[in-house]
């Protein structure tokens, strides 16, 4: 409660949630000494999907070759201290309260998004361990975004890019989005994950161009493909690696993971069994991540339950792929946000899945409602269903055996499954 109050109290220092702009950001860090100029070993993470695969993939195969890396990465699903990962461990409640407390006293009066001062706060921290391996995911597109604040870096990663937020983008295209997530690239490292077809690669290639950096793209510098017997071939001009199947659900995966691999073979000191054994310990909640334990278990029934936070088309369609592969019913329970492509997020789902639910996101005034949300949906062949409580939901699929229950459409959602559970 005594974090909930002070991040509370933060989120009055700016009218707006977002303000895609970073003289506050700046304006803060010299307050703070400029942390993010003393830091070094900086990995920056961008893109519209596959951050957060991309970022634990890495820092799972770093840690296996004795490296220490902090981390931060939004949002969070049950705590802010999730946000803030140094020496490879979570900050601590109290030391979190005692950081962001000394963050309030320096911000004064002075205007900052909640996210900035996050930022501000973790790079401040990180000065305790400014030799360690610094992964940063970016927040919101990246050119404005409070994460763009470094001189130099190791690498850029950029993940899957697709739409996604248009609604802050003048240019709401996909070369637009492209844009904005690479023209304030540094100058050193880029490694290009797969995206959804060649025509967003081409363009992506081409928006790199004036960027001196070295470059490496999924398909051309680097690859990664299901071999027989369950194991995975990755290939670069480094060589080849058979590998063990990763502990990630979804084939999408295997173009996340391959980037991290890139990365850290060209970058780093890292073994072929370091990068094998990595893979297998990926930590990663929220994102086709199986609920095994806990009370949810006795409501789902014969049944098993997984939770997804994608929210875009791009996270359909993989989570579409996903389904296709399963050997069982899938029952799809979905809560979204309200400014986000429901009509598209459900299609690409529709036709995969035994039935459909919709529920409000507990606690999120931004959500959409169920109501509203069936409104929206159009051509939908099967009926859907409306449940008042992710528990309703989950117990209207228990009647069914040996089936799948998915609860995906938002992480606030995953969040509020987690913490139920």
């Amino acid at each position: 409660m005594k974090l909930q109050k002070l991040i509370s109290r933060l989120e009055k220092h700016h009218k707006k949630k977002i303000d895609l702009t970073l003289d506050r950001t700046f304006d803060l860090l010299k307050k703070l000494g400029n942390p993010q100029d003393k830091l070094d070993n900086i990995v920056t993470v961008v893109g519209t999907n596959s951050k957060a695969s991309m970022c634990q993939t890495l820092k799972s195969i770093l840690n296996q070759a004795g490296y220490k890396c902090n981390l931060t990465q939004s949002p969070h699903l049950q705590s802010y201290t999730e946000r803030f990962i140094y020496n490879d461990d979570q900050i601590s409640n109290e030391n979190l309260i005692e950081l962001l407390t000394d963050v309030e006293k320096i911000l004064r009066n002075d205007s900052a998004t909640i996210f900035e001062v996050l930022i501000c706060a973790f790079l401040k921290y990180a000065e305790q361990y400014k030799n360690n391996i610094n992964i940063i995911e970016a927040g919101l597109f990246h050119q404005y975004d409070a994460t763009n604040v470094f001189k130099k870096n190791l690498a850029s990663l950029i993940g899957y890019i697709n739409y996604d937020h248009i609604s802050w983008l003048s240019n709401k295209t996909i070369d637009g989005i492209i844009h904005e997530k690479t023209v304030k690239l540094l100058n050193s490292n880029i490694f290009v994950n797969k995206q959804e077809n060649l025509d967003i690669a081409k363009k992506i290639e081409k928006a790199l161009t004036n960027n001196k950096s070295n470059k490496y793209f999924f398909g051309k510098n680097f690859n990664i493909l299901k071999a027989e017997n369950g194991f995975i071939q990755y290939q670069d001009e480094l060589g080849e690696i058979l590998l063990p199947e990763p502990n990630l659900l979804g084939d999408h995966q295997l173009g996340n993971i391959s980037t991290a691999i890139a990365a850290s073979r060209k970058l780093f000191n890292v073994k072929d069994e370091d990068i094998i054994k990595g893979i297998t310990k990926i930590e990663l909640k929220g994102r086709l991540q199986e609920i095994t334990s806990g009370r949810l278990i006795n409501i789902v029934g014969q049944n098993r339950l997984i939770i997804e936070g994608g929210h875009n088309i791009g996270a359909s369609m993989a989570i579409a792929n996903w389904i296709k592969k399963q050997n069982q019913n899938v029952h799809l329970i979905v809560g979204m946000m309200k400014d986000k492509d429901h009509q598209g997020f459900i299609n690409c789902l529709k036709d995969t899945v035994k039935s459909i639910t919709l529920i409000d996101i507990p606690n999120q005034e931004g959500s959409i409602s169920k109501e509203e949300f069936k409104n929206k949906l159009n051509g939908i062949s099967q009926e859907i269903y409306l449940a008042n409580s992710i528990e309703e939901s989950i117990k209207s699929v228990s009647k069914n055996k040996n089936s799948l229950c998915l609860i995906a459409g938002s992480l606030y959602l995953a969040a509020e499954v987690l913490n139920i559970n």
